[in-house]
């Protein structure tokens, strides 16, 4: 797990310009719009656009190396984890840097007063218009429009100066398309009827359940914290609480709502009646209360209904609320607050994709957190992006944040994606190719895939890969290389059970990251949704679970006087776990006309190396240092 590879380079070759002293290189190309975008028009000329120019990092080569050597058990330094001081001293840009791109933006005629260098010299900030960006930048920007209404500010390309392009990491807004989509207005419920692939990312239900299931008779039928606490053998009583920490990331106008979460107490849960997560509010984030409904209050109310019923009433459970009700926010507009030194306040986000704060329209957050939130010790979000809907870039840049994290001793979760091979709204890339999702390509986090319990089989039985309603994502990263700690399982996988596609469908080099890393649940659950129970389904759902069940582990390593358990595939792919999962060997994940890749036995671009055996892996952990 040496770094952050990319395997696909977006462009290359040189550009013709006024100086043929001082040579220009694309630095990145968009081959195609992602789907629903469209060109509305060319930008405004005099229109002011905020660049940013994310600097190289020291040491970013090495970033595996340094998070393999505090994650894998069989390191002198697992569970050594950084202090946020001395990740920021280690990945600093160097004053080489710095100056040079500096003296160049002076070179084309910024005055120094215009341009701002970030504390953590990892940005540095001009506000141009978008005459100056195009002149800088040699590049032409457009709208763009998508189909629901939101407008997006990018180009097809862009130029830097060659002696720049070890300097320069990314610019934006240039290329990527990390984009904030309005909701579309009367936007119908999220209600899928049928085995067929969810359309985006939030959970989807097949409707209201009114004859509620008791026990772990029916968990074919219908997925209780009963049923989870049976099939992963969940045993166990927290005992260090106060130390602990569980965190769960939303996006308003995902909000919870606290009468629901009493509802599913009184039937599945009574020590959480009346019991509320803690929310943390970042960039002007509200449990919103204005509009209602599936849509706005099932993401929500199902990842901390179930993350709360694991971990007990007695663990605090952080709600991570991003985003105020006019701005929204985006996966930087999180990690600006857990990292000052990524946030656009000191010079980081892309104007037209993140969220952009202080927000000075009427009602907005007039503010910006950066670095004002500490990292739970698990955190799980149940959102992704198509990979291919960003830059490799882009997309390289924030892996490396969920990097740090790791090095901190923070263990982060996201889920793989509901449309199988596909992307998002069942996306695929041109000529059908499969379409995986970011941030679980991102060889720093744990993604993580959904299974079910098979019609007619009961609790004791194996469970197969999810395929009703929706199907596990999963597949392999055109960005990101084959982790070393992922290279024995895909190879095994390629070998013994090679895929009936060709390397147009997808990268069938053996040489990139897979997804997902494990499973958990994700059909049939019984969620409490303004005031019924609704069945819902997807990843959204299996990555809070697992969540929870790590979070228990952190409690009895606490406990024993160790360490958190930190960035965790190293060590679950490692033989000191060798059958701590639950091996899935059944279902696909349908997709892009294809059926998908199947699962089988060992780890599979399915369901990962299968779903949690709490005994299994509460006793390996504690086991290590």
């Amino acid at each position: 797990m040496r770094s952050i590879i990319s395997l696909f380079v977006l462009g290359a070759g040189l550009g013709v310009v006024a100086n043929p002293i001082v040579p220009y290189t694309v630095h990145e190309k968009r081959t195609s719009l992602p789907m629903g975008w469209s060109h509305s028009r060319r930008h405004d000329s005099s229109a002011a656009l905020p660049l940013r120019f994310g600097l190289t990092q020291n040491n970013i080569a090495d970033i595996g190396e340094y998070l393999h050597d505090v994650s894998h058990p069989d390191s002198p330094n697992y569970g050594k984890h950084w202090t946020a001081s001395q990740i920021a001293e280690a990945f600093a840009p160097s004053d080489e840097t710095v100056s040079n791109v500096h003296s160049w933006l002076i070179d084309n005629g910024f005055d120094s007063s215009r341009i701002r260098v970030t504390p953590a010299k990892s940005w540095i900030e001009v506000d141009a218009t978008v005459e100056e960006a195009e002149s800088l930048l040699r590049t032409e920007y457009n709208i763009y429009g998508h189909e629901s209404g939101s407008e997006h500010v990018a180009c097809e390309s862009y130029h830097l100066p060659a002696h720049l392009i070890p300097h320069i990491d990314i610019v934006t807004p240039t290329v990527h398309f990390d984009a904030k989509l309005a909701r579309r207005a009367n936007a119908p419920p999220a209600v899928v009827n049928g085995k067929k692939p969810g359309m985006g990312n939030a959970p989807k239900t097949t409707g209201v359940v009114t004859n509620l299931l008791a026990g772990t008779d029916g968990c074919d039928q219908q997925i209780t914290p009963a049923c989870l606490q049976a099939l992963y053998g969940l045993n166990y009583t927290p005992v260090s609480t106060s130390s602990n920490s569980i965190g769960i990331v939303e996006y308003t106008p995902q909000a919870f709502v606290q009468s629901d979460i009493n509802m599913f107490a009184s039937s599945y849960a009574p020590d959480l009646n009346g019991k509320a997560p803690v929310v943390v509010s970042i960039d002007g984030g509200v449990v919103q209360t204005t509009t209602t409904g599936f849509n706005d209050n099932g993401e929500s109310n199902l990842d901390l209904q179930y993350a709360m019923s694991i971990v007990t009433a007695a663990q605090p459970v952080t709600l991570y609320q991003a985003g105020d009700i006019v701005e929204g926010a985006s996966f930087n507009n999180f990690l600006d607050a857990i990292d000052g030194s990524y946030c656009t306040f000191e010079g980081g986000d892309a104007a037209g994709q993140d969220s952009a704060y202080p927000d000075t329209s009427a009602g907005g957050y007039n503010g910006k957190d950066c670095g004002t939130v500490t990292p739970a010790n698990v955190i799980s979000t149940s959102y992704t992006y198509n990979e291919g809907d960003l830059s490799v870039s882009y997309a390289t840049r924030q892996c490396a944040e969920y990097a740090k994290l790791g090095l901190m001793g923070v263990t982060i979760l996201y889920s793989s994606g509901d449309s199988g091979v596909a992307g998002s709204g069942g996306a695929c890339l041109a000529n059908n190719a499969f379409s995986p999702t970011f941030p679980g390509s991102c060889p720093y986090v744990t993604a993580v895939g959904a299974t079910q319990i098979n019609s007619g089989s009961t609790v004791s039985d194996p469970e197969g890969a999810c395929e009703q309603v929706i199907y596990s994502g999963g597949g392999f990263s055109n960005y990101f290389s084959l982790p070393s700690y992922q290279s024995t399982a895909v190879s095994s996988f390629l070998t013994n059970y090679p895929p009936p596609y060709t390397s147009s469908q997808y990268n069938s080099t053996g040489q990139s990251r897979g997804i997902p890393d494990i499973s958990a649940n994700g059909a049939n659950y019984v969620v409490a949704v303004d005031g019924s129970f609704s069945l819902v389904y997807g990843t959204s759902a299996s990555s809070p679970v697992a969540a929870a069940i790590f979070t228990l582990i952190n409690d009895a390593r606490l406990a024993a006087g160790k360490a958190p358990i930190g960035f965790i595939n190293p060590t679950i792919y490692s033989s000191a776990f060798n059958g701590a999962f639950n091996d899935i060997t059944t279902g696909g994940n349908q997709g892009c006309g294809t059926n998908g890749f199947s699962s089988a036995p060992g780890w599979d671009p399915v369901t990962g190396l299968g779903t949690p055996n709490f005994p299994k892996l509460l006793s390996a952990w504690l086991a290590l240092p």
